[in-house]
Formats: structure tokens, sequence, C-alpha cells
């Protein structure tokens, strides 16, 4: 094991390379490997078991096998078993967030934050799996009694993003396994070592053998691992965070089986700022919205569209904030902005910036890549924010997903409405403001499946997380969340008088 992971992790255990199918780590069936990249070096860190078809359809064999067994576990003891993996999660936050800060560069303080994000999942799907409770109808046919029963749906797979490698998986697995479905799951290209760590702590918390499986796959075979679990009839329902585009070809593809799909997919958030708003609170909720991450989240503001009588007192605070903001290996404390996840990101948001300058964007600050003795490796960009955007540009279509804040300045509430909702994309929607009247004809107004209003971080595990539009459909967390991994049968017992 490298050097580089060894003097950063207590618990060598933790860092795995190998698939885990019918509870065995082992390599993939062709004995291929890829490599993963430290983004904050740009150095190689690990090589990880490159799987194919053939590992994903053992996986599914394993699953859909002890699938009977654990729908016939009680849901306590399943509950009991979510609760000692949360409590794992939590006694290794350390190695968990520095496999996400080695793998991803997600800011160490972030990435603690991210481990017990990811572990209220746990917690709470663990309580909600006693709750699942069906509905007893009132007396309509005499001799008649009729109910509903909740049921898992059977195997899961669950593909999870890079930019949230463990609150994401987590968010999957854990209401599936509450429900008391089995799971096969593939963790992002870029993001594997999070994954398989969480998986290691799934299997020391005791679940059965075959419950949840893994296997990890590189970018060139990604498509044929995929494609046996949308083929698969046993494979009963798909998750997936990611792209709008992959997620149609998910839809696409597991259409012949008609799975049960849940698609958190791409956005295009816009941020409003009103002439009433609370500037400096205004300021405080884009910060905590933009920044988390480094910008590489689906619920980022893509769009800051402010009110042209408070325009330039914004422009100036939050230049100023922005432009304080220390850039450095995520390893570091002080750090607010990590690396960019690898040079396509950057190279993507570079572009962005120089499309809006030359359509007529003012740089306020930053605007370029970055490499100098706070920035040691290649995937560094400057925090930026830009003025006077128009619709001309790239940014008002295209989502970022990186550290640049884009200024719309607006001066009618019904336009903003309208240019905020012009969009294909419906993830997340904010707003600042002090009028009472206007926080609730706005938030019904926009069109998107999560509204922050007068906040900017809107994340909760007891709250139904997703998208409309083209942002995808199906929900995770909430009592809601669960419900995705189950479908309702209906019972009619006859002449019981």
């Amino acid at each position: 094991m490298p050097n580089e992971i060894l003097n950063r992790i207590h618990r060598a255990d933790l860092v795995l390379t190998n698939n885990f199918i019918a509870g065995e780590w082992k390599p993939s069936l062709s004995g291929n490997s890829f490599d993963i990249v430290n983004p904050s070096t740009g150095h190689h860190l690990i090589e990880v078991t490159d799987s194919n078809a053939d590992d994903a359809r053992a996986a599914v064999d394993a699953a859909s096998a002890v699938f009977p067994a654990w729908r016939a576990t009680s849901a306590r003891a399943r509950a009991q078993l979510l609760k000692k993996w949360r409590s794992l999660l939590e006694a290794n936050q350390e190695d968990l967030a520095m496999l996400m800060v080695l793998e991803m560069g997600k800011p160490i303080v972030e990435a603690r934050g991210e481990v017990a994000y990811g572990a209220s999942y746990v917690e709470w799907f663990a309580e909600e799996a006693v709750r699942a409770a069906g509905d007893i109808a009132p007396l309509i046919m005499p001799g008649n009694k009729q109910m509903v029963v909740k049921e898992p749906v059977g195997v899961v797979a669950a593909i999870s993003p890079w930019n949230f490698p463990l609150a994401m998986i987590a968010r999957k697995i854990a209401p599936a396994l509450a429900a008391g479905c089995t799971v096969v799951a593939k963790p992002a290209e870029d993001t594997p070592l999070t994954a398989l760590a969480l998986v290691k702590l799934i299997e020391e918390a005791g679940f059965p053998p075959g419950v949840v499986n893994i296997v990890s796959t590189s970018r060139d075979n990604v498509a044929d691992t995929v494609d046996v679990w949308l083929q698969d009839p046993r494979v009963r329902k798909i998750t997936f965070t990611g792209s709008t585009v992959v997620g149609k070809h998910l839809a696409r593809e597991s259409s012949a089986t008609l799975k049960k799909l849940t698609m958190e997919l791409g956005g295009n958030a816009p941020f409003i700022v009103f002439e009433d708003a609370d500037i400096d609170a205004a300021i405080e909720g884009l910060m905590k919205a933009k920044f988390r991450n480094g910008g590489q989240t689906c619920v980022s503001p893509n769009r800051v569209y402010v009110h042209v009588d408070v325009y330039d007192e914004f422009a100036s605070k939050i230049t100023a904030r922005v432009a304080a903001m220390r850039v450095g290996p995520a390893i570091e404390e002080a750090t607010n902005i990590g690396p960019m996840v690898n040079e396509r990101a950057v190279e993507k948001i570079h572009r962005h910036a120089k499309d809006a300058l030359k359509n007529g964007a003012t740089l306020l600050t930053g605007g370029d890549r970055i490499r100098n003795e706070l920035a040691d490796g290649p995937n560094y960009f400057q925090p930026t924010v830009l003025g006077n955007m128009t619709t001309s540009m790239a940014i008002c279509c295209e989502e970022t997903f990186g550290p640049i804040v884009p200024l719309f300045p607006f001066d009618d509430e019904e336009q903003v409405v309208a240019a905020a909702n012009d969009t294909p994309f419906g993830l997340a929607s904010y707003f600042y403001t002090s009028n009472a009247k206007r926080i609730w004809r706005v938030s019904s107004a926009l069109e998107s499946g999560v509204v922050g209003i007068n906040q900017g971080a809107v994340a909760s595990e007891v709250m139904p997380f997703g998208g409309i539009k083209e942002s995808g459909y199906g929900r995770e967390g909430s009592r809601f969340g669960l419900d995705e991994y189950m479908h309702l049968k209906y019972l009619c017992h006859g002449e019981i008088d």
C-alpha cells in the first residue's frame, strides 16, 4: 500500500481495492485494475480492481440469492444492524474523511462533516425501518377486510457520484436495507475507496453475506458493467445520482423490465436576492450554498440574480468574501477550497469563465487556474465572482460545478422568476426576501423540488430531496425516501363473517 495512504490512515484494513461479493473481498474476474489519482497533487494514489459484466452479474447472483432471507428478517433486526453500521461510521470518522481528502480532494473539515451527514441518513432509516406500516381500510364491503401492506421491491442497484462519495451511497444503501432489499452498488470511478471502506463497515456491523455487494470499475468499463443491471429482471430498482445524460440512458435501458427508478440528476440552481433582503444574511447563505465542496454540488447556485437596488452592495461584499477564501491542499485544516476532482472539471470551469468574460461579463475577482505555494497540484481554480452576467453566456444554461459566482442584475419579480425557471432543470432554488407575501408567492412559482427561503443550507435527512423536470424524479431521505424501496400490495380478505 502506498505510503501516502499509510501515513494518513489509522486503520489500514479500511483501504480496500477489491470487490465485495457474497461476503468475500476478491479481485475482478478479469484480474484488471485501474489507477486512482490524488487530485491535490495529480499523483498516482493506488490501483483498484476493474470490474466488468461478469463481476456485475456475480453481484446480482449474490444479492438475489439472499433476498428471500433478508426480506424475512424482522424490521427491528434490520434496524439494529443499521444502528451498528452508523456507530462504526462515527467511530471511524477521521479515516473515512481522510479517504475522501485523498481520492476526491474534499477539504478535511468538510469531509468530516460528510461522514456525519452520511451517518445521519443511516440513523434515520434505522428508525424508519420499524415504522413502514401499511393501512387498513374502513368497512366498505361487508364480509371483507381490505388492507395494504408494504413490501421490499427486491434487488436494488445503487450508482453513486464522486462529489459526495460517502453520503450519497449511504443515502441509497440505508433505506434499501431498512426496507428489506438487497443491494448491488457501484461507486464513481474517481472515488471508489470511500465507498469500499463504507461497505467494509457494513461487513463489520454483521450484515449477512450477499445483502450488500459492491464492484468498482473504470470509466472504460462502466457502461458494460452497469448495463448488466439494467437488463437483469432480478434487479427491480435503480437509484442513481449523477448527470441528466447518464440518467436518461439508465431510464431508457431499464425500461424493458420496468424497474422502479430514483433519479437525482443535474441542476442549474437560481439564487435570487430581492431588494428587501437582509444582504448580510444572503451573503452568508450564498457562501454556504455556493462553495460547499468547491461548488461541486448539484444544488450549488449556478445563477445569482441580484436586484439592481442592492446589486452594488451585494457585489462588493460577496467579492470581498470570495477573494479572502484560502485555496490549498485538502489535507490542511485552514483550506476553504481544495482541488477540483480532475482536469476535465477544471477545463469546464475555465471555459465558462472565459466565455463570460468574452461576452461582456465583469471580472470582480479570480477567473483563472491557480498553482502557487498553497496549491500544490494541477486541479485548482481561483474562487471567482463575475458581474453583469447575461443570458448569452454558457453559465446561464450549463451547470458549472465549480467555484464561480455569476451575478445577474434584475429589477422585476415576475421577470426574475421567469428567468429562474427558464431551464430544463429543477433541482434546487434559493431566494432571500423579508416580504412575507412574496415568500409564498415566489416559493409557489419556482419550478424545483427543493426551495431555500432565506436559507442556503437545505440538506437534511428528515426531508425529501430530489428534483423535477430534467433533474429527475423520486426522493431520497425522509419517510418518503423509504417508500421508494417498497411497493404496495392490496389484500382483500373475504368471507370473514
